[in-house]
């Protein structure tokens, strides 16, 4: 798994450059200003973990990132291209980023290898058997290799979201997009998608995770970003973060998990 899901990352790493970078990103729905102007890089190979409160545009932010959600200012480079600019081919960038989703998006009228091939395939990238044994090696990597032919609605939520992030790596990503992977889970099988995440960080694959899994960013990330009403209050190492927040926004927000240690 580690050869498949790192050589986008060790392509990239060879830049000397980040992977994205951010300048001044603005996002506003109607009335409401949601990002209020953020900037933020991620390199090559590092698990950066967004945490903060409900609606204080952790998703949004997440969501430009690949032009699911279009920017109202701000500039957003990949891999040294500017997504926003007016020439730039989004969808041929976006089969470089993967992405999971808080509700798994599969294709239930499809079994799971079908869901994990369609993309290499419609998209050329790979043959219909190569695609198979690409998702094969991606399935058993996340503990689901006897499931490839199973019905998606049969699956249980863990098992869909492992599925869902297998078939994110099929396309070979250079980035990894995780929009609150665990929340929509039961709380006893919150671990076997955390566990696969760990895997994949300790693997080098880079990663922008938003979650509220407190204890995934304070032991797996290589940075921790707080954000508060749409910026970017602090960005830092997670024993900083965790262990000597600036703001006492943030130490707000982290008490009740602070208190539990």
């Amino acid at each position: 798994m580690a050869d498949i899901a790192t050589t986008g990352t060790a392509a990239a790493a060879q830049t000397n450059e980040p992977l994205i970078r951010v300048e001044g990103l603005r996002k506003s729905f109607g009335s409401l200003e949601v990002l209020k102007g953020i900037d933020l890089s991620v390199n090559p190979g590092e698990v950066v973990t967004i945490i903060g409160a409900s609606g204080s545009g952790k998703s949004t932010f997440l969501r430009c990132l690949n032009l699911l959600e279009t920017p109202d200012a701000g500039h957003i480079w990949f891999h040294g291209q500017d997504l926003t600019a007016e020439r730039c081919n989004i969808n041929k960038l976006r089969e470089d980023i993967g992405m999971v989703f808080q509700g798994f998006n599969l294709f239930n009228n499809m079994d799971v290898l079908d869901n994990c091939t369609l993309a290499p395939v419609t998209l050329k990238k790979m043959s219909k058997a190569e695609a198979e044994k690409v998702a094969m090696e991606h399935l058993t990597s996340v503990g689901l290799e006897k499931f490839a032919h199973a019905a998606v609605g049969r699956l249980s939520g863990g098992q869909k979201q492992r599925v869902a992030i297998a078939r994110a790596l099929c396309m070979n990503p250079q980035i990894m997009l995780f929009d609150e992977p665990t929340s929509a889970l039961d709380p006893e099988i919150v671990g076997e998608v955390l566990e696969v995440m760990r895997k994949l960080a300790a693997d080098g694959m880079t990663m922008v995770v938003v979650t509220h899994e407190m204890a995934f960013a304070r032991t797996v990330s290589d940075r921790v970003v707080f954000m508060d009403k749409g910026v970017v209050l602090e960005d830092a190492a997670p024993a900083e973060l965790f262990g000597n927040p600036k703001h006492q926004r943030t130490r707000e927000f982290l008490s009740r998990y602070l208190e539990d240690k």
